[in-house]
């Protein structure tokens, strides 16, 4: 199988299409698209309301030759994109996340529950995003070990620097004896990065300075992974690989918003718990090659 991924160069939805590609042991290649103008993809919804399209909207996006048995994308930016190409060349194309402000008559959905998809024979409900972390040697304790990951604020959730001191206390008092591990990621604010180079990790990451990330590592190896709740392709990750066991840091998360609804969804569920000053052991894993072959049906 050879598959076309459409990029909106928004690393997190470009992850989505290469973990189901390669869940499919597909060969596939990556096509950066981009509207013109921001108008242009404002119209874009009236054209496909019209079933209307056309590669002009788009930066020097021609019709391809190569073959392709199906084209993948997630993101607003590449849906427009992805019928039309899908057209062009006669395939199936799929979405990896639900694409709102489009008709939904794509050859396949992926949508995440709390996006609250309709339920339709195209749509496949997820849990989370896809994902499929790869270890990388970044990271290898020698004595059992927590892992610790931290995002940032983003437009629904701000961090609460004195909630997660109180949470950083709490992992180090349950934990004396272990190996304590942390990453920041590339979100995290200079208050937090301050806070966490106050304690005495055995192993950290502060992605500002160092950009790496360890995440694969601490679920390759540790007992326990703790992540707080602002970034649902970090969580995503933690169910979808290894063995440990998944705790979300809740920070001041609202009840209304997709991150808390995502995450007790899945405490529900059993693959993580929030935590509360107790670790509950939760570690049921999504099986997300199960759900790429859908492609199949």
């Amino acid at each position: 199988m050879r598959i076309l991924i459409l990029s909106d160069s928004r690393k997190g939805h470009l992850n989505q299409s290469v973990a189901f590609a390669e869940y499919l042991e597909a060969h596939y290649d990556i096509l950066p698209v981009a509207f013109t103008c921001r108008t242009l993809k404002l119209l874009s919804y009236v054209l496909d309301f019209f079933k209307i399209y056309t590669l002009w909207l788009f930066k020097n996006l021609e019709p391809l030759h190569q073959t392709y048995d199906l084209i993948v994308s997630a993101g607003s930016g590449t849906y427009y994109a992805n019928k039309t190409l899908a057209r062009a060349l006669n395939i199936k194309s799929v979405t990896m996340m639900l694409p709102q402000g489009y008709r939904y008559d794509f050859d396949l959905i992926f949508a995440q529950e709390h996006d609250h998809p309709p339920r339709r024979t195209n749509i496949v409900v997820l849990p989370a995003n896809f994902s499929r972390p790869r270890p990388q040697g970044l990271f290898t304790p020698k004595a059992p070990s927590v892992g610790i990951v931290i995002g940032g604020d983003n437009a629904l959730l701000k961090m609460d620097k004195e909630r997660l001191k109180n949470q950083l206390d709490a992992i180090f008092q349950r934990f004396q004896g272990y190996e304590i591990a942390l990453t920041t990621s590339p979100r995290t604010s200079k208050k937090i990065e301050a806070l966490v180079e106050r304690y005495p990790f055995a192993y950290r990451v502060i992605f500002s300075q160092t950009p790496i990330n360890p995440i694969a590592d601490f679920l390759e190896h540790c007992e326990v992974v703790f992540i707080t709740i602002d970034s649902t392709s970090m969580i995503s990750e933690a169910i979808g690989y290894g063995t440990s066991c998944v705790e979300v840091l809740p920070l001041n998360a609202v009840k209304n918003t997709k991150f808390f609804a995502m995450a007790k969804t899945l405490e529900q569920e059993g693959y993580l718990h929030l935590f509360d000053g107790t670790v509950a052991r939760c570690n049921r894993k999504i099986d997300f090659k199960r759900y790429a072959q859908e492609i199949g049906r």
